[in-house]
């Protein structure tokens, strides 16, 4: 955070255009478009009813939706949302999480969503996000986040259950298994909140990016708490 109580690697956009066109440069890593939305998100979540895990929701489900005015008017941003990125060659998902609980069995080093991690890519891309209803998404400046697998007492329980020598061999073990995307947070770290509403940008890992990736993770959220998240 600067001494403004803001992110340091966060840069404010008045609007999609900006969002879009701002290239990562320096220390910043995400954009954000802060604004606000008309409409009762939460009555579309209750009409989509019950259910497990992840449901990816078609625009054919949300237009079918039986919704009061103000029902109508959230379903209508989440589809305009939707329509503005396919028009600039993205592919968003409007996902429904019913529930997004670490298991007991997460291993030395958890790789799900919920964990700090960095998204990786082949080619030039970058992950955008939406969150709409529920916990939102957090973000944590990569001065404040120790790699997992930098960690000495990590790195010997992964190097154990790798069963060889911390060589070429184990290191692409971690790659394959994504072991080295994920963060912790440093002692005295103060991750940010994405927010609901907000529609970021954030830098990924890609071959020769000039910037560093962002790190973030999603929210635990329990059966009963669902959240509605935009993702591309």
């Amino acid at each position: 955070m600067n001494a403004a109580g803001k992110p340091a690697r966060v840069r404010d956009v008045a609007g999609f255009a900006e969002l879009l066109a701002t290239p990562f440069t320096g220390a910043v890593n995400a954009l954000r478009w802060e604004r606000t939305l008309p409409g009762d998100f939460a009555e579309v979540v209750a009409r989509l009813g019950p259910g497990q895990g992840i449901v990816a929701l078609a625009d054919e489900e949300l237009t079918a939706l039986d919704l009061s005015p103000a029902g109508r008017l959230a379903a209508e941003a989440l589809l305009a949302d939707q329509r503005l990125l396919r028009e600039h060659d993205l592919a968003p998902s409007l996902n429904l999480i019913h529930d997004c609980v670490r298991g007991p069995d997460a291993g030395v080093v958890p790789t799900d969503v919920t964990s700090f991690h960095v998204d990786s890519a082949p080619i030039e891309v970058d992950t955008w996000l939406c969150t709409y209803h529920g916990a939102c998404s957090e973000g944590l400046a990569n001065e404040d986040a120790l790699r997992k697998v930098d960690d000495p007492a990590i790195r010997a329980a992964l190097l154990r259950e790798y069963g060889g020598p911390d060589d070429e061999g184990f290191a692409e073990h971690l790659r394959e298994n994504s072991f080295d995307l994920h963060y912790a947070p440093r002692p005295g770290a103060r991750p940010y909140a994405f927010g609901r509403f907000a529609l970021w940008r954030i830098a990924t890992q890609w071959p020769g990016n000039p910037v560093l990736p962002c790190v973030h993770r999603a929210p635990e959220n329990p059966p009963g708490a669902p959240r509605l998240l935009l993702i591309s």
